[in-house]
């Protein structure tokens, strides 16, 4: 019977269709994909120089402290942890004692953090456990059993809360600019995260690649020009918006919007400068918003890749003839992407409502060194829960109230997206001139077919056999699910091998594995299966 109640508590853990597990072995196989390095470097894809028979992986995660106060690295989950049932956080680590410096205790801590605040470690939770130097050990931390810290001692423990959704790594303490480098494998979390509702994003319902050169597509887009109080725009801004070619253009498929230093009358206005402000004749509610660009530079520049409701009752803008009814900020403002020329390499989401505008606390940002010399994708997953926004797939904010009303949540209506340069007043006097460059913006929402519809129909072709095997196990798959990812399990929940798919007919060895049940995982984009298997 303890088998069997066993082999339950494993499937209902490791099924279900939106439910995801939290690991990396940084060999290519893990879930976690927003790892970011605080006040130290991380490169998630380091040869491992410490190969032996504790641990023999070729890649690690490295893990290097030059003396950056409060270093740690972390990484956020899409949905919030639930530490009732599962708890437990382990991977293994290696310091060399070469790389230190100072006198700290050597140890390593683990922090639990709701991400989505402006001040995140308010939220704070943390185990320490010590270790050794110049050895691979496993750590293991366990919110219910071992001894933990709240940053706020009047916090609950961490077993009731539901609000952790991010992750932090921290060796030899914090508060001390002592160097030390690390070497992290295998970190696993021993539940998932996700409720199986999310939507998936896989249908592209609009987009627009820039392969016509010349003027911008006027069946998708407008110029808006006109200055909404008569005399200038919002936030001090001192440019004219233009419908010209000068300002933007489409030019061996990428789009270019130019902010340029010339005097401009327009509207018995004299200014400056001049720039462009695009909005899309498309409105829509919920989707994923991917749109790769490169940023103009210059202090006093403000690009962003934006979005308003579409009801904004706003002079001069596409929507606001057929569909203004509402004010700002009531009608909700979406920043996937803003950037401050004084401020080159930081990126910015944020939100306004009429809960929080203008400085608004609902925000997040993160660096991106090369924000003006590359392109970058700058992405917003909207669904009715929650915002996720990112660059590269690098997850730096998530918007998710916990009341959703008219004054946190104006976002269960379509809006519409708006690209431009503003320039600010202190815009330095050298500048001349500099682009945004957008290569495509492509929206995308759920397919007709539903998701668990075409989830059924695509993993109810798996076909596993021999079963009961003795050496070989065969997995047979459509070519659709080429590049999932098959995982086998004990029934205690270790688990003991991963592999890509690569062809249709996929072979395991299994001849060294001992007699018993054991459970195989199939991760795939149509979601996961779990198999029941006996080797003899």
């Amino acid at each position: 019977m303890r088998k069997l109640v066993l082999l339950f508590i494993l499937i209902s853990s490791i099924s279900g269709f939106s439910q995801q597990t939290v690991e990396d072995d940084f060999e290519g196989l893990g879930t976690i994909s927003s790892w970011f390095g605080d006040n130290c470097g991380v490169n998630t894809s380091f040869t491992n120089p410490f190969q032996n028979a504790d641990n023999n992986s070729s890649t690690v995660l490295e893990y290097t402290d030059t003396g950056g106060q409060y270093a740690n690295v972390r990484f956020d989950v899409s949905d919030n942890f639930d530490l009732s049932v599962n708890h437990t956080f382990s991977f293994k680590i290696y310091v060399s004692s070469s790389s230190l410096t100072g006198a700290q205790t050597n140890q390593v801590s683990l922090k639990l953090q709701d991400g989505t605040l402006t001040q995140p470690w308010v939220t704070q939770s943390e185990i320490i456990k010590t270790i050794q130097l110049d050895q691979w050990q496993t750590v293991t931390f366990d919110f219910e059993n071992d001894s933990y810290v709240n940053l706020d001692p009047n916090s609950p423990a961490p077993t009731t809360r539901t609000d952790f959704n991010r992750v932090l790594i921290q060796v030899n303490g914090e508060n001390n600019n002592d160097h030390v480098t690390a070497y992290v494998d295998d970190f696993l979390y021993d539940g998932t995260v996700g409720n199986g509702s999310d939507p998936v994003f896989d249908d592209l319902i609009w987009s627009d690649e820039f392969d016509v050169d010349g003027a911008i597509d006027a069946s998708k887009w407008f110029h808006q020009t006109q200055l909404p109080n008569g005399t200038s725009w919002y936030n001090g801004e001192i440019q004219h918006y233009t419908n010209r070619l000068d300002n933007s253009y489409v030019d061996n498929g990428i789009l270019y919007i130019v902010a340029k230093k010339e005097s401009f009358t327009d509207q018995g206005q004299t200014k400056e400068y001049t720039s462009a402000r695009l909005n899309s004749k498309i409105a829509f509610t919920y989707g994923r918003i991917e749109i790769r660009a490169k940023l103009p530079t210059g202090i006093g520049t403000w690009p962003a890749l934006w979005m308003l409701g579409q009801n904004i009752t706003e002079p001069g803008g596409y929507w606001e003839p057929t569909h203004g009814t509402t004010s700002w900020p009531a009608c909700g403002e979406i920043d996937i992407m803003e950037h401050w020329g004084d401020n080159q390499n930081y990126v910015q989401s944020a939100l306004h409502t009429p809960s929080s505008h203008g400085a608004t606390v609902n925000k997040g940002g993160q660096t991106v060194s090369t924000a003006s010399t590359a392109f970058h994708i700058y992405a917003l997953e909207w669904t009715d829960e929650k915002m996720v926004f990112s660059v590269d797939g690098v997850e730096h904010y998530t918007y998710n109230p916990s009341v959703k009303d008219a004054n946190t949540w104006p976002f269960d209506a379509p809006q519409y997206l708006l690209f431009n340069i503003a320039i600010l007043p202190n815009i330095d006097a050298g500048f001349v001139e500099s682009s945004m460059e957008i290569d495509y913006v492509r929206v995308y929402q759920e397919s007709a077919l539903s998701v668990d519809e075409e989830t059924i129909t695509k993993l109810d072709a798996i076909v596993l056999f021999p079963n009961p095997v003795e050496d070989e196990l065969k997995l047979k798959l459509s070519d659709e699910l080429i590049g999932s990812k098959v995982s086998i399990y004990s029934l205690l929940g270790q688990k003991l091998t991963s592999f890509p798919v690569t062809k249709e007919l996929e072979t395991s060895d299994l001849s060294n594995y001992k007699s018993g049940i054991y459970i195989v995982r199939v991760e795939s984009k149509y979601g996961t299966k779990t198999f029941e298997i006996v080797k003899k």
